[in-house]
């Protein structure tokens, strides 16, 4: 497990506390939008200063990397919403699923492939770090995720939550 030695400096003026409070009603406000127009670019873009904040939370060496990957995912994400572009990544592999960074994630539509590496990696900062605000964090994006997905398709939502449930009791 990863421990931060030294907490970030903004720690010392406003409590990280109070900042995941406010990132957890945050995202709360993003998945009501997102879920009630059917549309994930809300709850993508509500993603980011939770992302942003996580990357300034991390410091151990694979949490650092989960949190910049995610960044990168979720920039991604947006642009592929907001061009209205589809790909389906799986028919092109030829591959109903892969493994990624020790969990098999399911392969389809390159925008439910994107929430779907956001699980991955936010469950890597869950599992490894040491940090109670970097879980919290993490937690909101995992379910962040879910979401987004699931605006996708409810069928593909199924197929994460099986993966979630089984990597949570493999980890316990």
């Amino acid at each position: 497990m990863e421990n931060s030695s030294a907490s970030p400096a903004i720690d010392n003026k406003i409590s990280p506390a109070l900042i995941c409070s406010i990132m957890s009603v945050w995202m709360a406000i993003g998945i009501m939008l997102g879920f009630t127009s059917h549309n994930a670019l809300f709850v993508a873009f509500f993603l980011i200063p939770v992302i942003v904040y996580e990357i300034y939370r991390t410091r151990g060496l694979y949490t650092t990397f989960s949190s910049w990957m995610m960044l990168i995912v979720v920039v991604a994400e947006i642009i592929f919403l907001v061009f209205g572009l589809s790909y389906d990544i799986g028919a092109y592999l030829q591959m109903d699923s892969t493994y990624i960074a020790g969990q098999q994630v399911p392969l389809g539509d390159i925008k439910i492939l994107g929430p779907a590496l956001l699980a991955v990696f936010s469950l890597i900062l869950v599992i490894r770090t040491a940090g109670p605000y970097t879980k919290w964090l993490g937690i909101l994006i995992f379910i962040s995720a879910f979401f987004i997905v699931y605006i996708f398709s409810p069928e593909m939502f199924r197929e994460l939550l099986k993966l979630a449930v089984r990597s949570i009791f493999w980890y316990f």
